[in-house]
């Protein structure tokens, strides 16, 4: 979504932001002169629009929805921000209203405020309750407001879903809070009328949004593709009855699960018919070649890569993101905070072990570490004749194309390096490996380590990995200070074939096999074979690791964890993976649970979100989520 640029719009919107965007219990007055100014002229209510897509979700300057430094995947198990790890209050075991971490965050590095999304509400609703007052003077304004209100009847449905995802039952409003309301009266909607509250509301952004629109506005399929997620969510085992069955707030009554699977069903399926517009998975969906040569796996990760790597036109497989400029506009600098540290980079939100392991062999064959030595799960080890013989004893080989695309790993090829940090290495392979002397002694610190000597080193992996998906791999892209110009996509056609395979797998009976066959087409464009089976336990499992590989980093994991109920499961201490090369090429690739990078348990309270200490205060009729 662009900003205006226009200093005078600017300022006029930040005027109104600065009055109209306070804490919804907790409301000022609204300049009655700067109100009127902006639904006085269509130009600026437009651009009041633009800040309200800047802040979905609670956004910031230093980014929206997922682009951001401190990333929502660190909040799971696949990922570790190096940064602040102590702020994922959800992974330490003691999320409370007085302990938040990111969630009390309202800004750059904090995402699922309640604060902070109540406040974009806010503007929305005093939007909506003032568009019609807007001068049109031509029958393309009178379609701009037409627009221009399901772009806000969307914003609000996407933010009441951040809530409802996040803290079940919410306070529901269509209207501005204004000043003397009285909120001691204000109390918490059920789970129930949140969703049905959520969906009217995609139904009106449905009616009114276009079929296309500027990149990064959204679509009448946005919407719609917002209705899948929403539904997905809600037919999960967490909303439905697994945890405090008989709380509303937190659970459907019981007996909705099946109509709730079969309206997440048919909502996906409604967008895949083209009820919405024309999108499909990027890149081929036909059976892949048995055995993938090299170039085939390049290929097909290239293909994946690009999907998060695009700077102009959207392809066919986007739905809705966010557009970013290099200046004047949204921007991000994902290289930058995600980039090894051997490019003057900060390497935050590092993939974990388990979450690398997870990734197949090229065959679609599971990756098992011990293979070699059975039993082994912490070292590996290789001589320079074993690898000649069998290159796939190094762990990062043969594996499935979407691991190339995901993950920067030892020895992996990346950008060339800046000119003070080229060395020896001018074509840029990631070392995350200390090279050795064959006596064992160490001859040098890899570049891309915590033990380098290079300025920025305390930015090196903590884990062996860095997160390569959402970076741009252009050189332009290497240093500190680029902005990225790479969309962020929100919204994306493999999302819906996953949401469907999930509901028609969870569905079963005749329902089991359109499940396997939408599933059989991620992975058939990844590069992989298609799955078999009959049985509904085994097809549930392949969807879950399925979700995980191709929605990996993108935040979806944390939202599935709990509406699956695995966090207990899954939830552990991340350790690094420290690998050593040797001089004569024989390698050792060893998982060191001697350190922790980052202690890690989790509680069943932690399931659903505190609302903060601060707002109940507030309000103290409202009712605190179940265990805080």
């Amino acid at each position: 979504m662009k900003k205006v640029l226009n200093h005078i719009i600017v300022i006029a919107v930040l005027l109104l932001a600065a009055t109209s965007c306070t804490d919804v219990l907790d409301q000022k007055a609204v300049d009655s002169f700067n109100q009127e100014a902006v639904f006085s002229d269509i130009g600026l209510t437009r651009a009041f629009l633009g800040n309200c897509y800047d802040n979905i979700g609670g956004g910031g300057d230093w980014g929206v929805l997922g682009m951001r430094e401190d990333m929502l995947c660190s909040m799971t198990d696949q990922n570790l921000c190096i940064h602040r790890p102590s702020s994922y209050a959800f992974l330490k075991g003691d999320l409370t209203p007085d302990n938040l971490g990111h969630i009390g965050v309202d800004g750059a590095m904090g995402f699922l405020n309640w604060s902070a999304v109540y406040k974009n509400i806010q503007n929305i609703n005093t939007l909506l309750d003032n568009i019609d007052k807007v001068p049109t003077k031509t029958s393309t304004d009178v379609d701009l407001i037409t627009r221009m209100k399901g772009e806000a009847y969307f914003i609000r449905a996407y933010d009441y879903y951040l809530l409802l995802s996040g803290y079940g039952g919410v306070i529901l409003n269509d209207k501005p809070f204004m000043l003397g309301q009285d909120y001691l009266t204000i109390t918490r909607s059920t789970l129930q009328e949140t969703k049905d509250f959520i969906l009217a509301d995609i139904a009106q952004a449905i009616a009114l949004l276009p079929a296309t629109m500027e990149q990064g506005r959204a679509t009448r399929a946005a919407a719609a593709a917002l209705k899948s997620r929403l539904l997905t969510f809600c037919a999960s085992e967490l909303t439905n009855g697994g945890y405090e069955a008989s709380n509303t707030l937190v659970s459907f009554p019981a007996g909705s699960r099946t109509a709730l699977l079969q309206a997440a069903r048919d909502a996906a399926k409604a967008i895949m018919d083209g009820t919405y517009g024309t999108y499909q998975l990027t890149g081929t969906t036909a059976d892949p070649p048995s055995p993938l040569t090299a170039a085939d796996v390049k290929t097909y990760s290239d293909n994946y890569f690009s999907i998060f790597n695009q700077k102009g036109a959207w392809n066919e497989e986007t739905i809705w993101g966010i557009q970013y400029n290099l200046v004047g506009g949204n921007t991000h600098q994902i290289n930058t905070w995600n980039g090894p540290n051997g490019y003057h980079q900060w390497g935050n939100n590092e993939p974990t072990e388990p979450a690398v392991r997870s990734f197949e062999m090229a065959d679609g064959t599971p990756f098992v570490w011990d293979a070699y030595t059975p039993g082994d799960q912490l070292l590996r080890t290789a001589t320079a004749a074993q690898l000649a013989a069998d290159p796939d004893r190094n762990p990062y080989n043969g594996r499935e194309p979407r691991f190339y695309a995901c993950i920067l790993y030892h020895g992996a090829k990346w950008q060339p390096r800046p000119a003070d940090m080229a060395g020896d290495d001018p074509i840029g392979l990631i070392q995350t490996a200390n090279f050795y002397n064959n006596d064992g002694t160490i001859k040098s610190t890899g570049i891309d380590t915590r033990q380098a000597i290079v300025a920025g080193a305390w930015n090196g992996t903590k884990t062996g990995y860095y997160l390569k998906k959402f970076m741009d791999s252009e050189a332009l892209a290497t240093g500190e200070y680029y902005n990225n110009i790479n969309a962020w996509v929100e919204f994306r056609y493999a999302e819906i074939v996953l949401n469907y395979a999930e509901a028609c797998i969870e569905l079963g009976g005749a329902d089991l096999q359109n499940g396997i066959d939408a599933l059989n087409m991620i992975r058939n464009r990844a590069g992989l074979p298609d799955r078999v089976t009959a049985d509904q336990t085994t097809a549930r499992q392949f969807l879950r690791h399925e979700r995980s590989i191709e929605l990996f980093g993108g935040g979806y994991r944390w939202y599935d964890i709990r509406r699956w109920m695995i966090c207990e499961n899954v939830v552990e201490n991340v350790y690094e993976m420290k690998i050593k090369q040797f001089v004569n090429g024989n390698m050792e690739w060893k998982y060191d649970l001697s350190t922790n990078s980052d202690d890690r348990s989790f509680i069943q309270s932690n399931y659903w979100l505190p609302i903060s200490r601060d707002e109940v205060n507030k309000a103290p009729q409202l009712q605190q989520n179940p265990g805080y």
